[in-house]
C-alpha cells in the first residue's frame, strides 16, 4: 500500500468529518430555534389545560 494514497484517504476522512460536524452543528441550531418559537407559541399552557378540563386542577383544598 502507497503512503501517498493512505495519507490522501485520511485526509478526505477529515475533510468528510469536519463537513458532517459543521451541517450537524447548524442543524442543532436549526432545531433549537424551532424549540424556542415552539415554547414561545404557547405562552401560557396552564390555560390550554384549563380550556379542555375546565373541572380539574383550578382549585385547591388544603387543610391541617
Amino acid at each position: 500500500m502507497d503512503i501517498a494514497s493512505v495519507a490522501t484517504a485520511l485526509s478526505g476522512i477529515q475533510t468528510q468529518n469536519a463537513v458532517s460536524t459543521a451541517v450537524f452543528s447548524m442543524t442543532l441550531d436549526d432545531y433549537q430555534a424551532q424549540g424556542e418559537a415552539l415554547i414561545n407559541m404557547m405562552p401560557d399552557t396552564n390555560a390550554m389545560e384549563l380550556s379542555v378540563h375546565p373541572h380539574l386542577g383550578g382549585n385547591f383544598n388544603a387543610y391541617a
